[in-house]
Order: C-alpha cells, then sequence, then structure tokens
C-alpha cells in the first residue's frame, strides 16, 4: 500500500520571492510570522536569476546559478535550502529534496507556521528514500509540532505495512478512515478497500461488513454489490439463513452474475427448505443464459424441488391459520419466511408483526426480514425502521440491505 503525498516545496521560494522587491542591500525587516529577512544586493541578484531559470523550466541553468550562491548569513542559507528543495523536486529527485530540508531546519529562518508540515514532507521523503526510521522519527517531530492530519496516519500505516506490522498499521488506517468521516468528507475507496483487506486478514468480519457497506453507499453499482456480497460470504462465518438473505440482495441488485451464483442460491435455498424459490432462481438462472437445461446439479435440483415446490406454495394458508392460533409467534415467523421465499412480501410482513408481537422469537431476525419485505413491498421508510431495529447476527445483513433501501429511496426521489 503506497499512500502518495501531495507536497508544495515552494513557501521557502515565496518567502524570498517577497525579499526581491523589499528593501536594498543588507535590509532588516519583519514579515509576520517569518525569518529576520537579510539579503545583500549582490545575492539577491542572483537568487532572481536561479528564480528565473526555475519558473522557465532551465533546470540545467537553474542548478548552475544555484551552485554559485555563497550564502553568508542564516536566512540566506535558508534561501539556498529553498531554492535547491524546488529544484530538487522539479528534477524529482527525493534524495536531493530530503537534503535540502535538512539543510533548511539547520537555519533558524524556517516560519513556525510552516515548521509541522515541512517536517511531515521531511518524513514522506525519508519514507521514499526507505530511511524509515528517520520517517518515523520526522512524523513523530511533525506530530508533537501540531501536525496530525489523515496524510501522517496514512503515511505511518504504509511505514508498518513495509515493517511488516500489520496490527499497527491497521491501527493507523483506522485512526485515518474515522478522521476523514469526522471532517464530513467521504472516505475515498482506495483507503476502504485497504482497510477491507486488514480487517480480513484480522478475521473482522463485523468491521469487513461495516467497510463493505461504507464502499458500497459511494459505488454500488451491480459490479460492487456482487464483489462485495461474494466476498463477504466467502470469508464471513454466517449461518445458512443469514447467507441465504444476502443472496436475495444479490439477486435484487441484479448482481447475480454466473452459474456459480444461480447454482449456489438455488441450493442454499433448498438447503433451507424453500423449494419453490430454488425453482425460481434456476428458472431465473436459465433466462439469463447462466444455467443451461442440461447443467447436471441444477437439472437434478429442480427437478427434486418442483414436486415440493407445488406442496409448499398450498400449504400456506394452513400455516398462517396455524400461526394466528399459536400461543408464540414461532408460527408466525416460520410463514413469514416462507411468504418471503414465495415473494409475497405483504403477506409476509402481516407474519412477521404477528411474530413481533406475540414473541418468543430471535426479534433481530425478525426485523431483519421485516425491513426485507417491507422494502420489496414499496414502504421504504418503513423498512429503514424496522432494518434499523435488528440486532446481534442479523445486524450485518440488516445493514446491507439498509443500503440497498437508501439506493431505492435516492431513485425514487
Amino acid at each position: 500500500m503506497r499512500f502518495r503525498a501531495i507536497i508544495s516545496t515552494g513557501l521557502p521560494l515565496a518567502i524570498v520571492g517577497v525579499l526581491l522587491a523589499s528593501s536594498p542591500a543588507m535590509a532588516k525587516k519583519k514579515v509576520p510570522a517569518g525569518p529576520v529577512i537579510a539579503m545583500s544586493d549582490t545575492f539577491r541578484a542572483s537568487v532572481t536569476q536561479a528564480q528565473a531559470a526555475l519558473r522557465a523550466g532551465d533546470l540545467a541553468t537553474a542548478g548552475a546559478r544555484i551552485g554559485t550562491l555563497s550564502p553568508t548569513n542564516d536566512f540566506e542559507t535558508y534561501a539556498v535550502a529553498g531554492l535547491r528543495l524546488e529544484l530538487a523536486t522539479k528534477r524529482r529527485d527525493a534524495q536531493a529534496q530530503r537534503v535540502a530540508l535538512t539543510d533548511l531546519f539547520k537555519t533558524s529562518a524556517v516560519p513556525k507556521s510552516d515548521a509541522p508540515r515541512l517536517r511531515y514532507v521531511a518524513g514522506y521523503l525519508s519514507y521514499v528514500v526507505g530511511n524509515y526510521d528517520d520517517a518515523t522519527a520526522q512524523l513523530d517531530y511533525a506530530k508533537t509540532l501540531g501536525y496530525g492530519g489523515v496524510d501522517a496516519l496514512l503515511l505511518r500505516a504504509d511505514i508498518a505495512l513495509r515493517r511488516n506490522k500489520p496490527k499497527d498499521a491497521r491501527v493507523f488506517v483506522r485512526e485515518a478512515l474515522a478522521q476523514q468521516r469526522a471532517s464530513g468528507q467521504p472516505v475515498p475507496i482506495a483507503w476502504i478497500d485497504r482497510a477491507i483487506a486488514m480487517a480480513y486478514q484480522a478475521g473482522d468480519w463485523p468491521e469487513v461488513g461495516q467497510l463493505y457497506r461504507e464502499r458500497l453507499a459511494q459505488a454500488g453499482g451491480r459490479e460492487e454489490w456482487r464483489s462485495a456480497l461474494t466476498n463477504y460470504l466467502a470469508a464471513a462465518s454466517v449461518d445458512t439463513q443469514l447467507q441465504l438473505d444476502l443472496y436475495r440482495l444479490q439477486a435484487a441488485n441484479g448482481a447475480m452474475a454466473s452459474e456459480r451464483d444461480y447454482q449456489a442460491y438455488a441450493q442454499l435455498a433448498d438447503k433451507s427448505g424453500y423449494y419453490a424459490e430454488s425453482k425460481a432462481i434456476i428458472e431465473a438462472g436459465r433466462k439469463a443464459g447462466k444455467l443451461t437445461a442440461t447443467q447436471p446439479t441444477t437439472s437434478a435440483l429442480l427437478k427434486a424441488v418442483t414436486p415440493k415446490a407445488t406442496k409448499e406454495i398450498a400449504g400456506m394458508p394452513a400455516m398462517a391459520k396455524k400461526a394466528a392460533a399459536a400461543a408464540t409467534g414461532k408460527e408466525a415467523l416460520a410463514a413469514g419466511d416462507g411468504y418471503a421465499a414465495l415473494a409475497q412480501y405483504p403477506q409476509a410482513v402481516e407474519q412477521y408483526r404477528i411474530a413481533l408481537t406475540k414473541g418468543g422469537v430471535d426479534a433481530g431476525r425478525v426485523n431483519a426480514r421485516l425491513g426485507v419485505a417491507l422494502a420489496r413491498s414499496g414502504d421504504l421508510t418503513g423498512a429503514q425502521a424496522a432494518l434499523a431495529q435488528a440486532d446481534g447476527a442479523w445486524a450485518s445483513v440488516a445493514g446491507f440491505w439498509s443500503v440497498w433501501v437508501d439506493q431505492q429511496s435516492r431513485k425514487a426521489a
């Protein structure tokens, strides 16, 4: 992971520019928050020539003229170091930039307001040339001076990774993301991707889910949804019912893209006892051209679930009647799940609400699936309210659906 810093090294030259318009020989003048200006006319003229060559892009001439400068006081030494820093920057010579900064720091002319950022720049340059000890020392110094921005945190993370300290790197990345969120700015997707990789390595599945949801809120196209859900399913240890709701979400996004997607979803629905749903997904896969009639696994599965699907559909009214008479909400939950699997969402909503009223059920699961059923029924506001009530193992799945509901709400608006 390499985080690119945005570095402007023109500060010393900006101050030098002020000097060139100031009073003549050996003028001494206080610049607010800056150094004492002390520069001879001869030195000033040479600096002007070097600056002109730099601005014209004539680096050979600029280098020659800078090389002839012989500073006689602290400020002139500061000005020369600034010119060398600018020349090294234009030449993309990190080592020379770092040396110039060292010489700059040896003077007392560095403005206090610029010192924190310049120390960070020194840390970045030491990182670029592979001196991680000095990079860390400079970043520490910058922090004591008040520079603790996101760029410094990400640089520390990269240094930690290069030192094979992923746990330390993850701390810095998490802090950087938190700081970016607190600023009200969106977190760049590249940062989220790095944080996801670190959370994967740490086996922190709740954070993997949270980060994927944050990513999807920014980039929620079909490919992004498929990548997020399939990767999460492949790594996170989630039970069958949770997996099933994630496959349903993938289908809702139109993100079923392969034979494997349809086959895994159909097998999971069959395993859960939702035979009509299994049948429907196989047929959808064939219609989409992702499954063929000769594909052995799904062909055998379709043959097995078709008669079971007929019985399942016919048995739903009796299941609902049993749920109405039951003392607890367990039967209503089963009925709600059955209706949801048949895509009969209004009936599912009714049963889930009965289940919550009667109790004796996993409220996290009921609220999550109530939210899904409400969303698929078109009640997006009610869906978000229900999904927000899902807790425990169902919170992550509900969170993914909540992102989808939010996207649908924006489309509707």
